[in-house]
């Protein structure tokens, strides 16, 4: 799987009563790079209205396995599973920037919609083959390293 990592900095007003990200903020943050990985594909809100439809979050099951505060950089790493039909799964771990262990991991379920009527329906080709062209790109990246 090739992956997409972003940073984001924690921002004072995403902490809560504890002194720790929001719950809610990490949902604010897999939306915004899931976005951004989009983007980088070319697929932007515009893109997504020529084709006639946008992605919306169905299921995001979270993990909370570390805190986060104010101030710190998080690497959000994303990747894209089980792209088919109306659906695709994606994929996130989220780290203090440079460190190994895992602040959060997350799946979400994205679903294709209709642009008018809100209602599932199946994933472009044209992202599908972008999504296929930027692994092939990763996977003989991966095969060119030593």
């Amino acid at each position: 799987m090739e992956k997409f990592v972003t940073d984001i900095r924690v921002r004072h007003y995403e902490m809560d009563a504890l002194g720790h990200v929001n719950n809610a903020s990490y949902q604010h943050y897999l939306e915004d790079v899931g976005i951004q990985h989009s983007e980088y594909l070319g697929f932007s809100l515009n893109r997504y209205r020529e084709l006639g439809g946008y992605f919306i979050m169905r299921r995001v099951t979270i993990d909370y396995l570390r805190p986060a505060v104010a101030g710190d950089i998080l690497a959000i790493t994303t990747w894209l599973e089980k792209l088919r039909g109306t659906r695709v799964t994606r994929h996130y771990e989220i780290r203090q920037k440079g460190e190994s262990d895992l602040v959060v991991t997350a799946e979400v379920l994205w679903v294709w919609v209709d642009a008018v009527t809100m209602r599932p329906k199946g994933i472009p080709q044209e992202f599908v083959i972008a999504y296929q062209q930027y692994q092939q790109a990763g996977i003989e990246s991966n095969e060119e390293k030593p």
